[in-house]
C-alpha cells in the first residue's frame, strides 16, 4: 500500500539521469510524488566528487535514492556514502534506497554503512545490467557487429534496468521495505556469448561475440574513448566480479514486486524495437 503522506515528501533522486535513476525519477514523477534530480546539470546542482553540493540539495528531502557515481566498487566509496549519510541525517531526510552490486566487497561495506545509519533503509542489490548493451559502453560494439569481451563463458543473470527501477520506486513510496535487502537478477544466466547472441536475433543483424584478454578489452575501450573512469571500472568487473560468483539467481524482484523478473530476451526485443541498434545504410 501506498504510504499517505508519500505524496507530500520531496524525494532526491541521485543518479538521476542515469540508467537507473532516470527510469525512478520517471515513476515517480509520473505518480505525482514531488522529486528532485540529483545531478551536476540540475537547478540544484549535486555533484558526488563536490561536497559543498550536498547540503543544498538535500534541503528539505525526506527519502533518497542512492545511485553512487561510477560506482561503489571504486576506492573511497565507502568514506563518501559514510559522509553523505551523515549529511542526510544532519538534513533531516529518513528513509534510504540504496543501489548496489552484487558480489562486490566494497559494496557490501557501503551496504552496512546504510544499514547501520539509524534511518529507514532498503538495499537493492543488482547483478550486470542488460542496459550496458544498449544505454553503455558496450552499445558501440554491438553497432559495430562485434563485442568483443573477456569471460564470454561466464554465465551472469542480467536484469532489466526497468525491474531496479520498479523495486526502488515501490521502497521509496510504499510501507513494508525497511529493512529488506533486494537481491535483483533476471530469470536465468546467460553467458556474455549467449546474450550477444539473443542480441543479434533480435536484431535480425549478424552481431559476432569475440572472447579476448583484459589488456585488449582496455585497449579498445579506450580507442572507443569511453571515460577512463568507467574503463577502470569495467576491467575490474571482468577481472574481478564476473567470475562466477553471481551466476545463481535471486528472488528480490518476486519479493519485492510480486511478480517474475523481466528475461534477457524481453530487454532484447523491447530495445531492438526502439531501433537503438539499428545501423545507418549511408
Amino acid at each position: 500500500m501506498t504510504n499517505s503522506t508519500s505524496q507530500q515528501r520531496l524525494i532526491l533522486v541521485t543518479g538521476g539521469t542515469g540508467k537507473t535513476g532516470g527510469r525512478v525519477a520517471t515513476r515517480l514523477r509520473q505518480a505525482g510524488h514531488r522529486i528532485r534530480i540529483g545531478s551536476r546539470a540540475a537547478e540544484i546542482p549535486f555533484d558526488w566528487a563536490d561536497r559543498s553540493t550536498w547540503t543544498p540539495a538535500l534541503f528539505g528531502v525526506d527519502a533518497v535514492y542512492i545511485a553512487f557515481q561510477p560506482d561503489l566498487a571504486v576506492p573511497g566509496a565507502p568514506e563518501t556514502i559514510r559522509a553523505f549519510i551523515n549529511a542526510a541525517k544532519v538534513n533531516g531526510v529518513r528513509k534510504l534506497v540504496l543501489l548496489s552490486g552484487r558480489g562486490e566487497p566494497e559494496a557490501v561495506a557501503c551496504e552496512q554503512i546504510v544499514q547501520g545509519s539509524g534511518l529507514d533503509w532498503t538495499i537493492v542489490r543488482c547483478s550486470f545490467f542488460a542496459q550496458n548493451f544498449s544505454e553503455g559502453a558496450f552499445l558501440e560494439y554491438v553497432l559495430a557487429g562485434a563485442v568483443a569481451l573477456p569471460n564470454g563463458d561466464v554465465p551472469e543473470p542480467f536484469v532489466h534496468a526497468d525491474d531496479i527501477a520498479d523495486v526502488a520506486f515501490a521502497a521509496l513510496t510504499e510501507d513494508g521495505h525497511s529493512g529488506e535487502l533486494y537481491e535483483l537478477t533476471g530469470p536465468r544466466s546467460l553467458t556474455f556469448s549467449e546474450a550477444v547472441a539473443e542480441i543479434a536475433s533480435a536484431t535480425g543483424r549478424e552481431v559476432a561475440f569475440i572472447p579476448i584478454s583484459r589488456t585488449d578489452f582496455v585497449a579498445a575501450l579506450t580507442e572507443y574513448q569511453v571515460p577512463a573512469d568507467v574503463v577502470s571500472l569495467l576491467d575490474y568487473l571482468f577481472g574481478t566480479i564476473l567470475d562466477g560468483r553471481n551466476a545463481k539467481t535471486a528472488d528480490g524482484v518476486q519479493r519485492a514486486l510480486g511478480r517474475a523478473p523481466k528475461d534477457f530476451r524481453d530487454y532484447a526485443d523491447e530495445t531492438a524495437a526502439t531501433g537503438i541498434w539499428n545501423i545507418s545504410s549511408e
